[in-house]
């Protein structure tokens, strides 16, 4: 048996959905597919794949199996490349991934002006607020806002943010300024579903962290709505230091309970671990690192 060879229709069955489906993408045989994925079983001594009538689920070593192998092929195509010479210049297709309003207002500037400077590279931008799986859904690059759990993904810190409480001026000069969590409860908020629960917010008091109940009045299902309502005076938001940067600087907001504000939360670049990392990458990184620490620290509120 090949076994690299029974790798690669594992993973094509596993991407496709099913053993025809797999076959087709392979143009190769079904019971091809069906007899490789057989012998890869047997060899391992488990079950990747419970099958039934109409579906297909991977087993718990199924599902880890597979991680190993996107990595595994992965490494062994970029030493082909490497060693044909494919990779003296950083090129071919890079995936990034980062959060949808961040991704906008910082990463998206920071990868144009990479495309200009490295035209051999066909950029992916996928903003998500949502944690992927990088291995699965081939991501190369991510921005992650987060504290990172241990993981076999490689950080660099590129900055960090924070939760912030805020308000537009005429809203706090009708309803006056919060001057403690507790007071919240007195004043119209606004809750964005992505950062903080409708009826509770959390705050450092006395060296702890505790939630504190609030009234929303409105909630909201994006940050930049919320951001919006805020504007226009409907009451006090909770969201991301960065995302009413310009904001706060233009005056048409302004922060509150600053002295309660929670600690500040990293902003990384990660990538999978890997013995060989892609020119591409690398230049990527190299590239937008130092560029998003400026970016950053300069819209600090």
């Amino acid at each position: 048996m090949d076994r690299l060879d029974a790798m690669r229709v594992f993973v094509a069955v596993a991407d496709a959905g099913s053993l025809s489906a797999a076959a087709r993408a392979l143009k190769v045989p079904l019971p091809t597919v069906s007899r490789k994925l057989a012998q890869l079983e047997e060899h391992l001594g488990v079950s990747l794949i419970v099958r039934t009538t109409r579906k297909f689920v991977l087993t718990e070593p199924g599902r880890t199996y597979l991680e190993s192998c996107r990595r595994l092929l992965g490494e062994i195509e970029n030493a082909e490349r490497m060693a044909a010479g494919e990779y003296a210049t950083p090129k071919g297709r890079l995936h990034v991934t980062a959060p949808i309003v961040f991704g906008r207002l910082y990463v998206l500037p920071v990868a144009l002006a990479f495309l200009k400077a490295y035209p051999e590279v066909d950029l992916r931008l996928s903003l998500v607020d949502r944690v992927v799986d990088m291995i699965e859904e081939g991501i190369d690059v991510a921005l992650r806002i987060a504290h990172l759990a241990d993981s076999s993904l490689i950080a660099a810190r590129v900055g960090a943010v924070k939760l912030v409480t805020c308000a537009a001026p005429a809203y706090l000069k009708a309803n006056g300024a919060p001057r403690a969590p507790g007071e919240l409860i007195q004043h119209h908020c606004i809750s964005s579903a992505t950062l903080s629960a409708a009826d509770r917010w959390s705050y450092r008091i006395d060296g702890e962290d505790r939630a504190v109940p609030v009234h929303s009045r409105l909630a909201v299902t994006t940050a930049e709505a919320g951001i919006d309502a805020a504007i226009a005076g409907i009451g006090v938001a909770r969201v991301l230091s960065y995302q009413v940067a310009a904001a706060v600087k233009a005056g048409k907001l302004k922060l509150v309970l600053r002295p309660f504000e929670l600690p500040e939360i990293p902003v990384s670049l990660v990538h999978p671990e890997a013995r060989l990392t892609p020119p591409k990458v690398r230049a990527f990184l190299d590239f937008a690192t130092p560029r998003l620490r400026q970016r950053l620290s300069a819209v600090q509120v």
